[in-house]
């Protein structure tokens, strides 16, 4: 027997890396589920479907581990902790990346996220993670030392989220000029947060200098209540682009001459893919300048002009020259105040689009005349549309056929909003029709608060119960009774598709009735209505 002398205790070590398959798998479901559903994030960036949600996880993760096996490769007597770290960092940095560029659409020939600059650790500096901050000259010295290191080849930098003072930006202005001439994508929305005017005027104007003459091909500064001065502060920046295809400005406070300002100082816009101009106070007066814009961008494929307070003649002149953008594929005009005649000029520009995917028209105040004619205008030149959002337009049963005819032509629609209108059951039961043949990739469906009582409700149902992709059907805010929400149920039951596919009933009326008094409930007279009504493909289609 070996003496006591001669024992040698036993050491145990733990090692944190690689994770086992099953957590791999638990953290790509976990991305999943944050890139697809409601989130802090998901209130500024949109959320993706969950077949992409998924397939980008996927891929992150991949990415993620690849980076951290080999970071562990090179520490191998290490416990793993810090590959965990980085592995965790890289996976929530890429996927923030990921809700920023927003959903695909089948139309859009883009290069998958693994082949994007976006997820090259070595190419992006982004510091925008975290809670909001303010950032002063020591913090900002050690934020971007990485930019300060011979021989890096950072493309890309974000800054949003992270509030620069006068000392954080003399610091960063020589680091960026330093390397601006690499530079391709830069992101300074949200970077002057709680600053006083003042300073944050001399901040953009420190940035601005910094950033003059670097060739960019994306520029996002949004979220800075720029206003004509803050616009006026990007001037040397902004001059010196001539190469952009991608600029935000949104939720800036871009007024008629802060409007005029941007059409003044960007140069060239020849390049142009992406123009964003949400939430803004452009009105009338300034939709003339964005206007004049848009007609120098004929290569714009996204446009988005949504909450900026436009009216009729505004509208009117944007619409008009949207006509120029022959490559648009996703259009955005949500929340303004075009009213009929807009709508009108819209219908005209619509022919003109024929690679359109995705449409947004919803609270344009377009009533039935206005949606009647967009209906006419999309049903011979947007058969391949994925996405029509027209909800809170005053739309009522008059309107319905001219929408069903369109609709039934539109093959590959994903995506159909009606909320918020005036179809009651004569309309719903035209409309439903025109979705219940073909139609397979339909995914989403919404037509709450439309005043829909039993029949309606089971129309809808009837026309979704059997898309093998369904995932969601939204009639809630409507006055359906409890034996109508009882057959809607038993219909999807019955159906393909389960009771998973019916959104919530909570803001559901089952004793309301709509205001007008000659509603009609009886299906028998609501399907002879439907009767005379055309809901085919024409033969020339």
């Amino acid at each position: 027997m070996d003496s006591a002398q001669d024992f040698q205790p036993r050491t145990f070590s733990i090692k944190l890396w690689p994770p086992s398959e099953s957590t791999r798998i638990m953290l790509v479901d976990r991305m999943t589920n944050n890139l697809s559903t409601e989130s802090i994030f998901s209130r500024k960036y949109r959320l993706l479907g969950k077949q992409e949600a998924h397939e980008n996880a996927k891929t992150i993760e991949e990415l993620c581990f690849a980076l951290a096996d080999e970071h562990f490769r090179e520490e191998p007597d290490g416990d793993g902790s810090s590959a965990v770290q980085l592995y965790a960092k890289e996976t929530s940095k890429m996927m923030l990346e990921v809700l920023k560029k927003g959903p695909r659409t089948t139309a859009e020939l883009e290069a998958p996220v693994a082949d994007t600059p976006l997820v090259s650790a070595d190419t992006v500096l982004d510091i925008s993670g975290g809670k909001r901050a303010f950032i002063e000259a020591d913090e900002a010295k050690e934020l971007l030392s990485p930019l300060t290191k011979p021989g890096n080849s950072y493309k890309r930098i974000c800054f949003s989220n992270r509030s620069f003072g006068i000392g954080a930006a003399n610091v960063a202005g020589p680091i960026l000029e330093s390397v601006k001439n690499q530079l391709t994508e830069v992101d300074i929305s949200d970077f002057v947060a709680g600053r006083s005017e003042d300073e944050a005027l001399d901040v953009m104007r420190i940035f601005s200098k910094a950033l003059d003459g670097s060739v960019l091909r994306y520029l996002n500064i949004s979220d800075n209540a720029l206003g004509e001065k803050g616009v006026r502060a990007f001037s040397e920046l902004l001059k010196s682009q001539e190469s952009l295809e991608e600029l935000y400005v949104m939720n800036d406070g871009i007024s008629e001459e802060a409007a005029k300002a941007l059409s003044e100082l960007i140069p060239a816009t020849e390049k142009l893919k992406v123009l964003h101009f949400h939430n803004n106070m452009t009105g009338d007066e300034g939709a003339m300048y964005i206007a004049e814009m848009v007609k120098r961008s004929p290569n714009v494929e996204s446009f988005r002009c949504s909450a900026t307070r436009i009216g009729s003649d505004g509208g009117v002149a944007l619409s008009e020259a949207l006509g120029t953008c022959t490559r648009l594929k996703k259009l955005d005009l949500r929340d303004n105040l075009f009213g009929v005649d807009a709508g009108l000029a819209l219908s005209e520009t619509l022919p003109k689009l024929p690679d359109l995917v995705e449409l947004y028209l919803s609270d344009l105040n377009l009533e039935n005349k206005g949606t009647i004619a967009i209906a006419k205008a999309l049903k011979q030149s947007a058969l391949q549309l994925e996405v029509l959002e027209i909800a809170g337009n005053e739309i009522n049963a008059k309107a319905a056929p001219d929408l069903a005819e369109c609709l039934a032509v539109m093959q590959s629609l994903k995506k159909l909003t009606l909320a918020e209108n005036e179809l009651k059951d004569n309309g719903a039961v035209i409309i439903a029709k025109s979705l219940e043949d073909g139609h397979s990739d339909l995914k989403e469906l919404d037509v709450s608060t439309n005043m829909l009582q039993r029949v309606g409700a089971r129309c809808f149902a009837r026309a979704v119960a059997n898309k093998p992709d369904f995932v969601q059907l939204n009639i809630n805010g409507n006055f359906i009774s409890d034996e109508g929400v009882d057959e809607v149920k038993e219909i999807l039951k019955a159906g393909k598709k389960s009771l998973d596919v019916l959104g919530p009933l909570d803001e559901n009326e089952p004793d309301g009735e709509p205001d007008d008094e000659d509603a009609e409930d009886d299906e028998d007279e609501l399907d002879l209505n439907l009767q005379s009504v055309k809901v085919e493909q024409d033969e020339d289609d």
